[in-house]
């Protein structure tokens, strides 16, 4: 058996993916493939797998969510505004020692089924049901007898294009400044900072107990959480447990814009290492800094820096938090100069989106796998 030298897989999707080889999900980019106007440009990420790979039997699978692809994008409410259907495109590319080189592709070989990510929206956050997970679905052997075949759809090729922008990942971790009860009653946690992204839970429970996490920016002059600002954007993280052990869980299609996290649910007590903030966007290197002998002119300094990061999330947006963060080309004009300041974003303004409203098909979230990555000679 030829043993492998390198092996790179090309992938892309109508919705957002997260693809897996091995049980080992493949690169740190998030919100992957990006928000394009998806009738005209679709782009594909590209990974070196080669560490992922085994010399013999290996399994490759996805988690796909409907994104800006047919889910709820702006204040309208307008949906599948690109299309209605969830779709896969992935090429797996292994050279071998000997120099023979093997393409393995999405086909009808693949198959589906359901997973626990009951729901996931932009706007409106995320549903999780543990119980509903399918422990090494994606790992080779793994009995799919009961999941369905894939249906292999006809789409073009030819608006394929590599990755325009910098990647959206994970960049910094916010722990809790608080924790606190408001006068109505809610607990809240603190983060001490207006981010974008979402929070990472961590809890131990009986199953089938369900922790709600919402989100809001700011207090309202009583002191309770606000979120009319927040419009029709219901940025609501719901998880429900397995009961097995302590459960760490954090989102996967969707973002938040906040500073305050409103805690329900949660079995025993809600300590500081229960909740962490993770702040999500484009990976921006730093260009340009600016600093003084002024406390307050540091402080509107740092503001503008995080309202660059929590508006820079592959495209440039108009606001993080509410029903909208649409890739207003108006709002990115103005800032266009400090944004080239602090992170020289050529490439990221060149890939602007379009035109985008969509809505979800409300259909659970499905995960596919490969059945054909058998032992490859």
């Amino acid at each position: 058996m030829a043993r492998i030298a390198r092996a790179r897989v090309y992938v892309t999707s109508h919705g957002l993916y997260e693809l897996f080889i091995n049980g080992h999900r493949v690169g740190d980019e998030l919100m992957a493939p990006g928000w394009t106007s998806y009738n005209h440009r679709l782009q594909y990420q590209t990974y070196d797998v080669t560490n992922l790979l085994n010399d013999g039997r290996n399994a490759m699978g996805a988690v796909l969510g409907d994104g800006w692809y047919r889910g709820i994008v702006g204040f309208a409410g307008a949906h599948e505004h690109y299309g209605n259907r969830l779709a896969l495109l992935c090429q797996l590319e292994v050279t071998y020692q000997d120099g023979h080189r093997e393409i393995i592709g999405s086909d009808a070989r693949w198959r589906t089924a359901p997973g626990p990510i009951l729901s996931s929206q932009i706007y409106d956050g995320e549903s999780y049901d543990a119980r509903l997970e399918r422990a090494g679905w994606n790992l080779s052997g793994y009995h799919d007898a009961d999941w369905s075949p894939v249906e292999v759809i006809a789409a073009p090729k030819d608006a394929l294009v590599a990755s325009e922008g910098p990647a959206v990942r994970r960049i910094n971790e916010l722990v809790p400044k608080r924790i606190f009860k408001t006068p109505a009653g809610d607990a809240v946690v603190d983060l001490g900072q207006n981010m974008v992204g979402w929070v990472r839970l961590k809890v131990k429970g009986r199953a089938g107990t369900v922790v709600t996490l919402r989100h809001a920016e700011v207090l309202d002059k009583d002191g309770n959480f606000y979120t009319d600002n927040l419009r029709s954007a219901k940025s609501i993280v719901r998880y429900t447990l397995s009961g097995k052990g302590t459960e760490v869980f954090e989102p996967h299609f969707t973002y938040q814009g906040f500073r305050y996290v409103a805690v329900n649910g949660y079995p025993g007590k809600l300590a500081r290492d229960s909740i962490t903030g993770i702040t999500l966007h484009s990976d921006m290197a730093v260009t340009g800094a600016f600093e003084t002998s002024k406390a307050s002119i540091n402080q509107l300094q740092h503001n503008i820096q995080w309202g660059q990061k929590g508006n820079f999330l592959d495209v440039p947006t108009d606001c993080p938090q509410r029903d909208e963060r649409l890739g207003w080309t108006g709002d990115a004009q103005v800032f266009a100069p400090t944004a080239a300041f602090q992170h020289g974003r050529r490439r990221i303004f060149q890939q602007v989106a379009q035109g985008s409203r969509c809505r979800p098909a409300g259909q659970r979230k499905h995960s596919i796998r490969c059945t054909g990555c058998a032992q490859r000679q």
